[in-house]
């Protein structure tokens, strides 16, 4: 963990995958997370597989760094809780539609009356000015809407999900981005702003920043980037395996041209053109294909080595856990002490020159609820008749409840 949003307090009511993500990436920067959690908790909690004593592989590897506050959103005393929290707070993050923040009180407008230089941010579905704001969203279905799923029809496939949660995951990289270009505006100005982080937008830009192509100048033409959508474009299988080579520039295939015994290729009269010879990049592709199965996957990684041509062995999931490069940085290295963690999914950004501390521990639900209602100005006996009640989950050690 570093140290460079010291003094940052964010505040974090989200589930899953895309709000706590973001949060996460904050807190490895140093900022201070509050992740408020209903009382029975985030649902990320109760995802398989789970460790012997019950922790979330999902959970715990987007939540840590971050202390939890379990309290009931549906009385009033747990909405007192809610807006002295944020009355002390740089940044709200939540992930909820927007007529359900709106039903609680916790909308933009009504929290900037209390505190005006909130960092208001808004991690949803779908824009809040379009027609299907009030639509609820997750992975699969923005995958669908946003044209990742159609993609590999391009190539003759059936439409497909990228077997990751990449919707998420990639929203979260731009809410976490937004809301620190939002704290260095505060730093300057003393004010906040409101963030509106929709999924839907998000993977849109993502896919048409390449395949709006042509059609960013032509009106009647079909969006679509040839070369990427091209069939022949795939990983090539060796005689043991698979491989994916990427020759980008005219050098890169007059060098593995040469490689294969393909020079009739480069004296054709279209090679020598930049333009016509992308043109052709599906039947050099598919040359390719032709020749990967006569050798190795280990032989053609030295001959691309060799060659200084892009390449690389197609990685399984085992495979990434004993890449060597990634065992020569310390990628999997347990950063927290999670009972049972043997390995961890790290911040992967490497900043030299900053102070850091050890990562902790994703928190229990409701571990730091009691500590944070003393600093709002509850006293013990207080703190103790909101637990009574059920407005708090709390514990007074790791743990208990």
């Amino acid at each position: 963990m570093l140290d460079l949003l010291k003094g940052v307090r964010v505040v974090e009511l989200t589930t899953i995958v895309l709000g706590p993500m973001a949060g996460q990436m904050l807190a490895d920067f140093g900022a201070e997370i509050i992740k408020v959690e209903a009382p029975n908790g985030d649902l990320a909690r109760q995802v398989e597989p789970r460790s012997a004593t019950g922790e979330s592989s999902m959970f715990v590897n987007c939540n840590r760094n971050k202390l939890s506050l379990a309290i009931n959103l549906k009385s009033d005393e747990g909405l007192e809780i809610m807006r002295r929290l944020i009355g002390g707070a740089d940044v709200f993050v939540h992930n909820m539609r927007t007529k359900a923040i709106e039903r609680l009180g916790l909308d933009a407008a009504t929290l900037r009356e209390i505190n005006p230089g909130l960092i208001y941010c808004s991690a949803i579905g779908f824009g809040s000015d379009g027609p299907y704001a009030d639509r609820p969203a997750y992975d699969d279905v923005i995958q669908a809407a946003s044209g990742i799923a159609h993609l590999p029809t391009y190539t003759g496939a059936d439409p497909a999900y990228v077997p990751g949660v990449i919707a998420d995951k990639i929203a979260a990289l731009y809410a976490a981005n937004a809301i620190s270009a939002a704290l260095y505006n505060k730093a300057q100005t003393g004010n906040g702003v409101e963030l509106e982080v929709p999924m839907f937008e998000v993977m849109s830009s993502f896919v048409m920043t390449e395949h709006l192509a042509a059609a960013s100048f032509d009106k009647e033409t079909k969006p679509g980037y040839q070369r990427l959508l091209n069939r022949h474009r795939r990983p090539f299988r060796s005689a043991d395996g698979w491989i994916a080579v990427l020759p980008y520039t005219e050098m890169h295939w007059r060098r593995t041209l040469s490689e294969i015994g393909r020079e009739d290729v480069l004296a054709q009269e279209w090679f020598q053109n930049d333009s016509t010879r992308s043109s052709r990049v599906g039947d050099m592709y598919e040359i390719l294909a032709q020749s990967m199965p006569e050798r190795t996957t280990e032989d053609w990684v030295a001959t691309f080595e060799r060659l200084d041509v892009p390449h690389s062995r197609v990685s399984s999931l085992e495979d990434l856990l004993s890449d060597p490069h990634l065992q020569a940085v310390g990628f999997f290295d347990a950063t927290d002490d999670t009972q049972g963690r043997v390995r961890s999914v790290p911040q992967p950004v490497r900043v030299r020159d900053a102070e850091t501390a050890p990562d902790r521990r994703a928190p229990l639900l409701g571990e730091n609820s009691l500590q944070l209602l003393g600093e709002l100005g509850y006293d013990d006996y207080e703190a103790q008749t909101l637990v009574a009640r059920g407005v708090v989950r709390g514990s007074t050690k790791i743990g208990g409840t």
